[in-house]
């Protein structure tokens, strides 16, 4: 049966700083956790006003702390900013501290612009094409190669599941070839989500680490007890994408009743493309657009997104999502 799960942008609010973001990632872990989501993830951002997960593995602690059993973890981290020795020693510190329950998620992307390449101290062009290799030295830390001349500590023996995350081929190509788990961004690049699934699945090879292809893939999910209200609720969310995508990122804005009706024909298109792998409204809207999306994929694991102003509201659109994923599993 498919499982859902969690992705969390630490969104900052427009009347607010970072602090006030981090704040609520403990509250925010634990209702996923209470709503029965299988995972918890954050993704590694740098320079972004509006999003403060940028000391990733100092957020999925936070999660840990605030939470018992729900798996925490990276979707993902951008291993091109960082030698794998530093994130093993992390991700084997945060297995210490949360053991059993530890997820890494790895990417290939910058996860920054050029200005916050430059600041932190690294060749991204040569690290992206050391990428592979890069896993590959990873997983060794955690399994204590010998040949590495080095040990992680912490890190060597740690259970710490490895997946890698991607919008493109590549990434397909390589978990397959690894035999690690695969999740695709289709939340904000849904257009290779179809094929990049089919390759991943085509050319996996078994490894230790798992036997058969397990494959997830990003939904924007927001729920509200209305139609229009679950649609109001995400027009922050829209906002974000169309200032993201004309050159203006920001923080979280408010919400704006009928905000995609109001677009240019140009920008709406836009969003509509964008926002392919998306459904907000009521709690039947959500199981609707769920359901079709997991049919459509055959994913072993949906990690819906949805980044909500009211943090009141949003613990409730998770609540109502996780009700609308309960609806598609009576029904299956």
């Amino acid at each position: 049966m498919t499982k859902l799960s969690f992705l969390d942008l630490v969104n900052v609010r427009q009347d607010e700083e970072a602090a006030q973001a981090i704040a609520r990632v403990g509250s925010v872990a634990a209702q996923a956790e209470a709503c029965g989501y299988h995972r918890y993830w954050v993704a590694e951002h740098h320079g972004m006003a509006g999003v403060a997960a940028a000391a990733t593995s100092l957020i999925i602690a936070e999660a840990g702390r605030a939470t018992k059993s729900i798996r925490i973890g990276a979707g993902g981290i951008m291993l091109p900013n960082h030698s794998p020795m530093v994130i093993a020693e992390q991700f084997g510190t945060l297995d210490a501290l949360f053991p059993g329950r530890i997820d890494l998620g790895l990417g290939r992307a910058p996860g920054a612009d050029g200005r916050v390449l430059r600041a932190l101290r690294r060749d991204y062009n040569r690290e992206a094409e050391e990428f592979p290799r890069n896993v590959v030295e990873l997983r060794a830390h955690f399994t204590g190669e010998p040949d590495l001349g080095v040990i992680a500590v912490p890190g060597r023996g740690a259970q710490v599941e490895m997946w890698i995350l991607g919008s493109s081929l590549f990434g397909a190509q390589l978990a397959a070839a690894l035999g690690l788990p695969y999740a695709f961004a289709s939340h904000f690049a849904p257009d290779l989500l179809d094929e990049a699934l089919m390759v991943y699945r085509r050319d996996f090879r078994p490894s230790q680490h798992l036997r058969e292809p397990y494959a997830a893939a990003a939904f924007n999910a927001i729920a509200g007890e209305t139609r229009d209200e679950g649609r109001t609720l995400a027009s922050s969310m829209e906002q974000n994408f169309v200032a993201m995508r004309t050159g203006n990122p920001g923080k979280l804005p408010t919400p704006i009743e009928g905000y995609r009706d109001s677009l240019d024909p140009a920008i709406r298109a836009m969003l509509n493309n964008v926002l392919r792998c998306a459904a907000f409204g009521s709690v039947d809207d959500v199981a609707d657009g769920l359901g079709l999306f997991i049919k459509r994929t055959q994913v072993d694991e949906v990690i819906v997104h949805g980044s909500v102003y009211d943090p009141a509201a949003r613990l409730r659109s998770m609540a109502l999502v996780a009700q609308a994923f309960e609806k598609i599993a009576v029904t299956a």
